[in-house]
This record gives C-alpha cells, structure tokens and sequence, in this order.
C-alpha cells in the first residue's frame, strides 16, 4: 500500500505516525496494543525507524511487519545506508516485500566514525546512493522517500564547523527527488517560522507536487524537549522557551500541557501559512500517545479526526450489562469463542462515580480481536455500554483511552509520567530518547577533545572523575551531564571512581523528600545486585523475575508510583547498551593503536553492575560498605 496513494486521496488534515522497536518483549507487546488505540486516529502511514548501523535491524522489519499485517494502514521503514553492505540493504527489501511494505524512508544514517578498510568498500555513501540503488533495482515496487531539515543539515564528521545551511541543503535534496524520491519527511522542528520559509524554498525552486511532511516531537519533559531540540540541532524560538520558567520546568505535568498547546499552534500556522498545502503532520511519538491524542482533538486543524455522527451505533445496553455476565458474553461471541473487533469495540461511558478495575477486558491487537473473559463476575464494574460503529470502534471512546480518561485510560498512559532509562521496562517508551539505539553523539574531534585517548586505567579513571567534577560535559553513556544531586554524593564518587569502580549513574539515599524539592524532585535485605558482562554472562541475588524498586513517587489525584526501577529485564537491555558504546568508543581508533586494545580489553574483561541499598534511612551506609 503506497502512502501516496493514501495521501492524495485526502482533502482534509492528517497525521502520521512514527514508531521505534522497544528493547523489550513486554515493550513490544504494550506497543502493538498503544499502536492499535492510535490507530483510530486515522493516521495517513505510520513509519518504524531502524537502528543506527543497522543495530534494530531485526527488530525494525519485524515490528513494520506486525503494523502491516494487523492494521489497515501504510507502513514505510526507514532504510540507512552508510556503511551498509548490498546484501543487508537487499535482504530488508526483500523482506519488506514479503511482509507487503512498500514504503522507504531511504536515510544516509550516522556516518562510520572510523574510515577504515570495510568502510571504503560500501557502496553507500549518501542517501541518494540508496534511492537511486533502489529505483534501479526494485523500480517502482517501493515509494521512497527522503529526509530534509528545515534549518539545514548538521554535520557530525570533523568538518562540524559547516554552519547550518537550508538553501545548501535544497540542492542535495533536488537530486534526490531527481533520482526517484516521491515524498520528503523534515527533521523535528520548533521554529514554525523556518519550516514556512524552508517550504516556500522547496515550491519554488524544487516542486509544486511533492508532498513534504513536517515533523513534530511532542515536549513530554523540559529535560527531553531540550536534549531533542540540542542533538537534532533545532533551533528553539525565545518566546517557546519564556513559557518554561525555571519554576515548572521539573513539573512534567505542567511542561506536557503547555508543549500541547504549543504543536497546536505550530500545526494551525503552518496549515494556513501554507495555505493547505500541507495538510499532512508527522509526529515522532516516541512511542507514546497522550500528548499526541490531546493535540489532535484540541487542534482546530485537526480535530476534525476525532468528530463522528452518532449514526448508525450500535451497542450493547445497561440492560444487558445489568443481566447474568456468561449470557452477555455467550450471546455475542463468534464460533471461535471471541468477539472480533470487526463486530464489537468496548467503551466505558463516564458516570462521574469511581469504580474499581476491571477484568473484563484483555487486549490482543496482535491479530485484531478484543476478548471478554468469561470468567470475570462483574462486567458492569468497568464498563456501561459496548458500543461500536459500523465494524469500527468507536474514536471518541478510544481517544478518551489515549487521552487518560477512565480505568482504561489510567492504564493505556500509565508510562508517561515519569519515563526513562531506570523506568518500568514494560513501557513501550522504556530507555530510548530518539528511537535510533545506541550510539556516541558526538563528533569524532569533540570525542578526542573530551575524552582524548586513555590507554590504561589509570587514563580512564581520571576521564570519569573529570566528569564527576563538571569539567569535562559528557561521557559516551552520559550526554545529559550531570543531575544536581549527584553533588550530594560526589565526593563518594570520586572515590569509588579512584579505586576502579567506574560510575555512570548514581542516585543519594532520600527519606519521604517531596516532588517540590529543588535538589531531589520528585525490603529486609540491605543490598541487592545485577551484574552482566559483554558476553551476556548475568548474576543476581534477587529473585527470578523481581524488580529493584528505587523510588516511590505521590502525586496528586494518583496512586503511589514506583517512580524508578531496575529491574532484571531493562537491566539486561542496558547492559548490551552498555558494552554496545564501548565498542563505539573503541572504534574512534584505528584497530591495534594503544587506546583502541585498551578500550577492547575493557569491554571484554569488564563488567556493569546496579547496587541497590535499601535501607535509606542510613544514607551513609553503601559507601561504608563499598569503600571499606
């Protein structure tokens, strides 16, 4: 299915969507079920991305597989070339065919940060290598397209200092188009202005016709929205920035509803500044929905979405809810003991009472089919009515879900707040800032010029602990630098880092601090442990299965939330996240220099450990206990 096919056949506003493959197999499956709630909203396609060097490869054709094959909507995969074998490229395309995908997001991907030999011998350099491979080979079998940047290309190679250039750029990106790319897709922006201006360029002096979809990053967090705009090099305009003071910026809450209003006014600008030209807005999700469910139904562009005629709906009554559960379900199940979406959606309509969680539901969007579990005894707890529209859920019940709304709701966002790398590994969101996996995110040069080229552990300790002290940013996990209350435990730090033990993210023992603290913010055994290596070696002396509760978190109008985790499952990810940038790191050298043997040695000899001490009323008592 070409998405320009869909594309043309609308008239009136759209969304796409994008998605990435979550580390985890509990991510992926609350994944399928958040994509088949965002489905509703009609999205023009939905892309995957895939991994920078190919690392979610495997991932990247399966998941754009699964959306396919189970929902009724365009896919396009992206495709990086740099540095890729043909036969990688062609195994993808060929799988992508099988899997009925026809679309490409063709991307040069970040470039090799070490030009050695098998580096010289791919045939791709650019994206416009891939996009003219493709049309050669495969013709008019995949729609492919292409990536701009509204305010021009930056550079992560040497020759960094190339200011950002759009009227430049529209030159590569004309010979793209030249050699076959039907569609183009924009790096995220927040400077509506630029996007207009770079549109204009784009009409006049490369086409009228191809459509151009403009992508937005809902602002989930200051701290997120900030580290997006600074690696994808946009620009954020003063008067965005005036409506995050210092006071609510840790207010994740408060920073999501001005961010929604914020993509509204984006969205309506560049719908009339453009007088509907273009008509379609790609959302980076990050695989989340709530700020994008509120911003289509607030936008007057594109809350029209969301409206729907009372038509012809068809539901299940109070009546029958009020009736014997098992006859409820026995009248509606098909042959195969289930009721199918394609008969039947299920929608709770709010009464103002409170009602306790229902088992009623079980979702499997999987194969398309909602399943009412008969051994339940209180149907009517959860729900009022079933209701579905001409073989189709109901949007407004299904975006109140997305929105938060209700016992469903509760649980459809139950990651949004908070999320990241020591979150609930069953999130979908879980560890991931862009999507694209692992990888150094800075420059080769500013990578010598931060860490230079440590050859002993001697080398390597002082790298550590110069972080520690603030003077140097970054370290290749750690590019957010350093949380102010790290200041609490730095000199313990300092120390463990001076004895070999190299530390990349640590947290001080807290009792009952509030989310309002400027610093802080938001069992019977003492010590519990995950330890893993490169070669996927794992030992623990939790239970199987168990989670490593860090922190507990009360807000208002919510249950206590275990606000950090580290668990087995997402500490496993991590790991191989880990090890993966060693090996990064590693390759700014050339193979058999002194610091690249000794960054190689240490990824194989090395491990990653997470200590947990839960008795935090003795606040003292881990350092005591690791530095006797």
């Amino acid at each position: 299915m070409s998405l320009i096919d869909v594309y043309s056949q609308r008239d009136e506003p759209s969304i796409s969507l994008e998605f990435f493959p979550p580390k985890t197999a509990s991510g992926k499956e609350n994944l399928l079920e958040r994509i088949g709630r965002m489905n509703v909203l009609d999205p023009t396609f939905v892309t995957v991305t895939w991994g920078a060097g190919g690392t979610t490869a495997e991932k990247t054709i399966d998941l754009a597989g699964i959306i396919a094959q189970s929902f009724d909507v365009p896919v396009c995969m992206h495709l990086t070339c740099t540095n890729m074998e043909i036969e990688t490229i062609d195994n993808a395309l060929e799988q992508c065919k099988e899997l009925g995908i026809r679309n490409i997001l063709a991307l040069r991907g970040d470039p090799s940060i070490r030009d050695d030999e098998n580096d010289s011998m791919s045939k791709f350099k650019y994206a416009i290598d891939l996009v003219r491979y493709i049309k050669e080979k495969y013709g008019d079998e995949f729609c492919v397209g292409v990536a701009a940047y509204p305010e021009g290309h930056y550079s992560t190679e040497d020759d960094s200092s190339i200011e950002q250039d759009p009227i430049r750029d529209l030159h590569f990106l004309k010979e793209k188009i030249d050699a076959g790319a039907e569609f183009v897709i924009t790096q995220l922006f927040y400077d509506a202005d630029k996007f207009l201006a770079f549109e204009k360029m784009f009409r006049e002096t490369i086409s009228m016709d191809v459509p151009i979809f403009p992508g937005l990053m809902p602002i989930n967090s200051y701290l997120l929205f900030n580290r997006a705009a600074r690696l994808s090099h946009a620009s954020i305009p003063q008067y965005i920035m005036d409506k995050f003071p210092p006071e609510i910026q840790a207010d994740d809450n408060m920073v999501k509803s001005i961010g929604v209003n914020i993509l509204i006014e984006i969205i309506d600008k560049i719908y009339k500044g453009t007088n509907g030209r273009i008509k379609c807005f790609h959302f980076y999700t990050l695989n989340l929905e709530k700020s994008i469910a509120e911003i289509v139904s607030e936008s007057p562009t594109l809350s029209h979405i969301v409206e729907e005629s009372d038509d012809n709906d068809l539901s299940i009554s109070s009546d029958e809810i009020d009736g014997n559960t098992e006859d409820l379900v026995n009248k509606h199940l098909d042959k195969n003991g289930e009721i199918t979406l394609d008969n039947l959606s299920l929608t709770q309509q709010q009464d103002g009472r409170k009602r306790r969680r229902s088992s009623v539901l079980s979702a499997d969007l999987l194969q398309n089919r909602a399943i009412i579990n008969k051994d339940s005894n209180n149907a009517k707890s959860g729900f009022n009515e079933y209701s579905y529209k001409n073989g189709m859920p109901s949007k407004k019940f299904l975006l109140s879900i997305s929105r938060g709304s209700g016992i469903l709701g509760r649980d459809a966002t139950w990651d949004e707040f908070p999320n990241g790398r020591f979150g609930d590994s069953r999130s979908p969101a879980y560890g991931e800032i862009d999507g694209y996996g692992p990888t150094i995110k800075v420059s080769v040069k500013k990578a010598n010029e931060m860490w230079g080229q440590p050859t002993n552990i001697r080398d390597l300790k002082k790298i550590f602990i110069k972080y520690l002290e603030g003077s140097i940013e970054s370290l290749p996990w750690s590019d957010l630098g350093l949380s102010p209350e790290t200041a609490l435990i730095q000199e313990e730090l300092i120390q463990l880092n001076h004895r070999g033990f190299l530390t990349l993210s640590s947290q001080p023992a807290a009792n009952a601090a509030k989310s309002t603290d400027k610093i802080l913010g938001g069992v019977h055994q003492t010590v519990f442990y995950y330890v893993g290596d490169a070669s996927g070696n794992f030992d623990t002396n939790l239970d199987p299965g168990s989670s490593n509760v860090v922190t507990w978190g009360v807000f208002p109008n919510s249950q206590v939330i275990q606000t950090t985790i580290v668990e087995e499952e997402s500490f496993k990810a991590w790991t191989d996240e880990a090890f993966s940038i060693w090996s990064e790191w590693a390759k700014l050298f050339p193979r058999n220099t002194p610091t690249n043997s000794f960054l190689t040695q240490v990824h194989s000899e090395y491990c990653i450990v997470s200590i947990v001490h839960h008795d935090f009323i003795e606040t003292d008592e881990l350092w005591e206990i690791l530095l006797d």
